[in-house]
This record gives structure tokens, C-alpha cells and sequence, in this order.
């Protein structure tokens, strides 16, 4: 990883680096400690108190979703693979025409606290909750993967760190921050780091911008060309077909990646649990306008600086990291100066500090979601029938973080060799298989029933799952494999979402029509009204 870093940066300015992600960490704990001093209710822990505006709950939307695969995962992805990298900025930014349109609205009506309350609403509660409840955990454990690797990966570069101890305390580290965020602070605690990390990602990324294209004369053209130089693939790397293009296995790998990244924002249950922070459903609409505004901008950003990267660092810096995720700190040390010049120290400890927030804020925003649908959906209405307290509620919720931290924890030592954006998108792949069918159905079905909910869910997450595991995401590749010295690789896909996508839908098709089950049909006009209206919402 980077050995001249040790020398470098690392060596000369640790006690800088290490000053600004002090300053950051204590700084955002004030802000969790002040916020969970409001915390009053089950209402505050979960939703905030549905008290922020638009705009705010735009930016906090928008740094729960420009994550650390946004940040570091996509610069190294465009570094390494240049327009095939930047197909998941594409796929990023177009899936928010799927939550605007289809669920920002009619959840926020429908809803309380979490997905599974829209689906429980015109159905029995404790499978579908069951169901909603075990899928939520899932996504979330996916995605936290990608930022656990992401707080790796960064924070052994900027301490010149080559071992695997180093990681490993890093991810421990992380984790007890994230379980800390969540049990003090709750949404509201949470909700303002977002927004706060958001503020700071996009002015540490214009920042960088702005920078890459000084060097280039503000020409997008010189800068394209520097990069396809540079990359040793020449024009090849401005042309589709570098990493998706080689073989039809790899034509197929990019269609699946494609579909998951589309569909699975609208079902991912960090960003479902904003549109309840916001009091009114017109206030959710607005939030995601906002956001897609915002994350627009940021991930046009991106270009520059995956592009940056591959021009001014170079093929060989950035391959000594396979998974790419170094690219973005190497880019901010090189425009600050270069290696061990104060300058280059001073940029890479800023961009750094800022990713490193980022991968704060979005592990506190998962661990919250599930948690939250741990203690609301699978404790108070499965295992206590609705009797539970809403003080006995919050407190099994803060159990949970601690329980899903530690998993996480766990889960990421073993996953460092793995690009931050890859993970991300088998959490897309996830939610859009399992989560997304039942969502949809239940919104805009009449006929759909309970075991139609029930068989959508399992189906999809069991599927999305074992292809997973059967795939060479995990086994088969020497190189980027979490198992690099075993094959057991029989799907030939690196995302599953081809297969398991369209098996979420069906599944959810055929156990309705299989089923004697008969929905209820004044219920879901019931729902219809308020998903459209707002009459009725919490």
C-alpha cells in the first residue's frame, strides 16, 4: 500500500493527519451528544422528530448515498477503468429517477419508521415484518461492508500502514464510533453529521476539481487525453469495453450491474428512513429534489477526478492498490504538492478527514436502519406482539447497533481486497431483489396478499445471497477474491442482480396467485388514498 506514504506524509506529518481526524471525530460526537439530548421519544430516535426542512433533509440524504464507494470507490474505479468506471456514477445518479417517481411520496404517507410498516399496513404483521426485518438487516450489512473497507484502506495509506493489524483496528475503530453515533444520538444525532459530512464532501471534492482542471487549462479534453495516455490502454480507455467488454460474461456483468444500481436505490433502508424526518410528504418530494440536484453535481465531479487521477498519479501508483480506493487521497497528495512536500501532506489529511466522515456518517445512517427495523418491526410487533414500550423499543434498537456493529466488524476484516463500489452495488443488488418486488406490489397491487410479500422477499434476499457466495466476488479470483485461494465460483457473475432481480418479481407474482389468501380490497384503498394524499399519515 503506497510504502513512500511511511516516508512521506505518514512519517513527517502524522501528528497533522492525525490532529484533523481527532478534530472531526470529537467534533462530531458533540454534535450526536447535543442532538440525543432531544431525543425524548421513539419518534425523535427514529425519525428525528419529523422535524427537519427540505433542504436539510436533502443534504443528509445526499451524504448518506455519496458514501465511501461514491468518493473512493468511483475515482479508482474511472482511474483504473476509465469509461467503464463511470458507468456507476451513471447508474448512481439515474436510479434517483426511480425513488422520485415511484416511492419518495407514498412512503412517507404510508409509513412510520421503517419500509416494513408500508407492507405490514393491508397485511398479517408478523411475517411480512419478519420478512421486511431479516432483508433490511442483510442490505445493511452489505453496504457497511463497503465503507468498514473504504476506513481500511484510507487510513492505512495515510499512516503508511502496510499490515493487516492496522486495518483491522481501523475497521474496530470505526465500528465502536458508528454503535456510538447511533445509541447516543439516534436519527437526529445522525441526520446532522449527514449534513454537515455532505457540506464538507462537496467542497472537499469541488475543491479537487477545481484543481485537476487548472492543471488541464479548465480543457476536458486535454485532461481525457492525459488520462488515456497515461493509462497505458490508450483510447481504449475513453471507449466502452475496458472492463465490461472483453467476453459476453463480462457484456452480462455490466447489464447486471446496470439493473441493480437502477433499482436499488428506491429500496436501500438508510435512504428509505429519511423521506420520515420531513413532516409532510411534500417535504419528502422536495428532499429528493435536493438530493438529486446535489449528487448530481458530485458525481459530475467525480469525472475529473477519476480522470484526475489516472492523468497526474498514474497506472502504476494507483495498481498498488487493486481495489482502486487509494486513488482519491493519492490525487489530493498530488495536488497539494506531491509526496512528502508540507502541501501534499496538508490536501491528503483534508481529503482524507473528509472521506473519513463520510464513512462515519453513512456507517451511522445503515446501523440506524437496521436497528431500527430490528427493534420496531422483528422485537415490538413479532416477538412482543405490539406490546412492547416505546422506551423498551429504543433500548432493543440500541442492543441491535451494538449486535450489527460487532457483525460488521467481523465481517470486514475479511474483506479488504474488494473495491468500496463493487460492495456497494451487491447491497443494491440485494435491496432491489428482496426489497424493492414487495415494496412496489404492495404500493400499486390490489390482488397482492401476504404470502405474495412473504415469497418476494425470501426469494429475492436467499437468491441475491447464494449467488453471492457462489460468485467470484468471494471465491475464484487470486487477486480480489474474499477467499482468493479457493474456487467454489459457480455463478459466473460478479453481481447477481440479472437473476435474482427478476426472481424477487416473479416470486412475488406466484405466491399471490398460488395463495387462497384474498386481499383485503377496502384496505388497500385505504392505503391507495393515503399513499396519494397524505390522509391519515403519521
Amino acid at each position: 500500500m503506497m510504502t513512500h506514504l511511511a516516508a512521506g506524509p505518514a512519517g513527517e506529518h502524522r501528528t497533522l493527519i492525525m490532529s484533523l481526524f481527532g478534530l472531526f471525530v470529537l467534533a462530531t460526537l458533540g454534535i450526536t451528544l447535543w442532538a440525543g439530548r432531544n431525543n425524548r421519544d421513539a419518534s425523535d430516535f427514529y425519525a428525528g422528530g419529523r422535524s427537519f426542512t427540505g433542504f436539510q433533509n436533502g443534504l443528509a440524504i445526499s451524504g448518506d448515498y455519496m458514501s465511501a464507494a461514491s468518493f473512493l470507490g468511483i475515482t479508482g474505479a474511472i482511474a483504473l477503468s476509465g469509461y467503464d468506471g463511470f458507468l456507476y456514477s451513471i447508474g448512481f445518479l439515474v436510479a434517483w429517477l426511480v425513488a422520485l417517481l415511484l416511492v419518495a411520496e407514498p412512503l412517507r404517507n404510508s409509513g412510520r419508521y421503517t419500509m416494513a410498516d408500508v407492507l405490514a399496513f393491508r397485511m398479517r404483521q408478523r411475517p411480512v415484518r419478519t420478512a421486511a426485518g431479516l432483508s433490511t438487516i442483510v442490505v445493511s450489512i452489505f453496504y457497511l461492508l463497503a465503507q468498514m473497507v473504504g476506513a481500511g484502506s484510507l487510513v492505512s495509506l495515510l499512516l503508511g500502514a502496510e499490515s493487516d493489524a492496522a486495518k483491522r483496528w481501523t475497521i474496530v475503530a470505526v465500528g465502536t464510533l458508528m454503535v456510538l453515533y447511533v445509541t447516543i444520538g439516534g436519527m437526529k444525532g445522525t441526520t446532522w453529521v449527514q449534513i454537515i459530512k455532505a457540506v464538507l464532501l462537496i467542497a472537499g471534492a469541488g475543491l479537487m476539481t477545481l484543481l485537476v482542471l487548472a492543471k488541464f487549462h479548465f480543457n476536458l479534453s486535454e485532461l481525457l487525453g492525459a488520462a488515456a495516455k497515461a493509462s497505458g490502454s490508450g483510447d481504449k480507455f475513453l471507449q466502452p469495453g475496458l472492463k465490461y467488454g472483453a467476453t459476453g460474461t463480462t457484456k452480462l456483468n455490466f447489464l447486471s450491474l446496470g439493473i441493480a444500481l437502477v433499482l436499488g436505490t428506491a429500496a436501500l433502508p438508510h435512504i428509505l428512513v429519511r423521506f420520515y424526518t420531513v413532516p409532510t410528504a411534500r417535504t419528502a418530494r422536495k428532499s429528493v429534489l435536493w438530493s438529486i440536484g446535489i449528487i448530481g453535481v458530485f458525481y459530475l465531479m467525480t469525472l475529473a477526478l477519476g480522470f484526475g487521477a489516472a492523468a497526474l498519479v498514474g497506472r502504476k501508483a494507483l495498481a498498488a492498490d487493486k481495489s482502486g480506493n487509494t486513488a482519491a487521497p493519492l490525487l489530493a497528495e498530488h495536488l497539494g504538492g506531491g509526496a512528502g512536500t508540507t502541501g501534499g501532506a496538508v490536501l491528503l489529511a483534508v481529503i482524507s478527514a473528509v472521506a473519513f466522515a463520510t464513512i462515519l456518517a453513512v456507517v451511522a445512517g445503515l446501523t440506524l436502519a437496521s436497528s431500527s427495523s430490528f427493534a420496531h418491526d422483528l422485537w415490538a410487533n413479532v416477538i412482543r406482539r405490539g406490546k412492547a414500550t416505546e422506551k423498551e423499543e429504543v433500548a432493543s434498537a440500541k442492543l441491535a447497533a451494538v449486535a450489527i456493529g460487532a457483525i460488521a466488524i467481523a465481517l470486514s476484516i475479511f474483506a479488504d481486497k474488494l473495491n468500496a463500489a463493487a460492495l456497494v452495488a451487491l447491497a443494491f443488488a440485494v435491496a432491489a431483489s428482496a426489497n424493492l418486488p414487495t415494496l412496489l406490489y404492495s404500493l400499486f397491487w390490489k390482488r397482492f396478499n401476504t404470502t405474495g410479500a412473504v415469497a418476494s422477499t425470501y426469494a429475492g434476499l436467499v437468491t441475491a445471497v447464494t449467488l453471492v457466495i457462489f460468485s467470484p466476488v468471494v471465491s475464484g479470483n487470486p487477486k480480489t477474491s474474499l477467499f482468493p485461494h479457493s474456487d467454489f465460483s459457480w455463478f459466473p457473475l460478479e453481481n447477481p442482480g440479472l437473476v435474482s432481480i427478476p426472481v424477487g418479481f416473479l416470486a412475488g407474482v406466484v405466491g399471490t396467485y398460488l395463495s387462497r389468501e384474498k386481499a383485503d380490497p377496502a384496505k388497500y384503498a385505504e392505503l391507495e388514498v393515503r399513499s396519494l394524499t397524505g390522509l391519515g399519515a403519521h
